[in-house]
Formats: C-alpha cells, sequence, structure tokens
C-alpha cells in the first residue's frame, strides 16, 4: 500500500502534476482541482476535473461573491465521485484525489474510492489541509507519507515505486 499526502494550500499543484503526468504517459484516475477562471465568482467557488480526461464538474453552490456559507454542493460531489467508480477498474497507475475534505474526514466522499485504489495497487496521492489533516492521517493508518506541495518532489515520489 502506497499512500501520500500534501498540503497545496490554495496552490494548484495537484493539477499542475496530473497535467505532466499525462503528458509522461502515466495513467490517472481520480480528481484535481479545474482552473476555471470566472471574476463573478467567490474565491472558495471549485470546479473539478475527472482524471484522465473530464468531465469538469462545478462541486460548489453559486451563492455570490459576498456569501460567507458553506458553498459544497454534496450531490455534485457525489456525481464526481461516481464518475471516478465509472473509471477506477480501468488500469491506472496513480490515484490523485484534490482534497481530503470534511465528506471524507466525515466517512462519505472519496474515502472508498481510496480504499480501492489502494487495493488496486496504484498509489494513492491526497491534497488536505490543517482542517482535515488529523482526519485524514487517522483513515491513512498512519501509513500516508507527507510530500512537500510542488510538482517536482511529488512526481519524484510517484516515480520512486
Amino acid at each position: 500500500m502506497r499512500i501520500a499526502y500534501t498540503l497545496p494550500k490554495g496552490k494548484l499543484v495537484l493539477t499542475e502534476l496530473s497535467e505532466k503526468l499525462r503528458e509522461d504517459g502515466i495513467r490517472t484516475c481520480g480528481i484535481v482541482q479545474a482552473e476555471t477562471v470566472n471574476e463573478d465568482r467567490h474565491r472558495c467557488d471549485m470546479d473539478v476535473l475527472v482524471l484522465p480526461d473530464g468531465p469538469q464538474i462545478s462541486i460548489t453552490q453559486s451563492l455570490g461573491k459576498e456569501s460567507s456559507g458553506c458553498r459544497l454542493d454534496t450531490s455534485a460531489l457525489a456525481q464526481a465521485a461516481g464518475e471516478v467508480a465509472q473509471r477506477i477498474d480501468q488500469p491506472f497507475d496513480v490515484f490523485i484525489l484534490n482534497k481530503f475534505g470534511e465528506q471524507e474526514a466525515n466517512g462519505s466522499g472519496f474515502r472508498d474510492l481510496i480504499v480501492k485504489a489502494l487495493e488496486s495497487g496504484a498509489s494513492v496521492l491526497v491534497g488536505t489541509n490543517d482542517i482535515n489533516i488529523d482526519a485524514f492521517k487517522e483513515f491513512s493508518g498512519g501509513m500516508a507519507e507527507f510530500v512537500e506541495p510542488n510538482v517536482a518532489d511529488l512526481k519524484a515520489w510517484i516515480e520512486s515505486r
């Protein structure tokens, strides 16, 4: 079992990594944050790209620039997980999850897909944040390695298998 985590702190490092892996012929599965630019959106609004080649799904509710409440659209997150579930039985080398968030910390979201990816023998790379890091460490049974949030270090970890 090979699992690592990183703390991207709002950077699109996992997105950049997935693009580099695709260029290098390394097969991916999972989701990364899509590079969406829209000035009418709140900074917390997020689209994800289902790996390896889409679709792109908005996983946040559009509540307007001035709102401060939780923006996660749990049905859209479930749709993204369903898209990944349709691909997880196809061959892949690396499973990437852009964020082990509140849903995963509470036992849902992408947890089962992370387990399935590990069972397949793929390397698993998960982004998380300071809020959910303890839940992720507990979920991974302390087996996950920390990798600095930059493409070079993340790619080196993947290639060290």
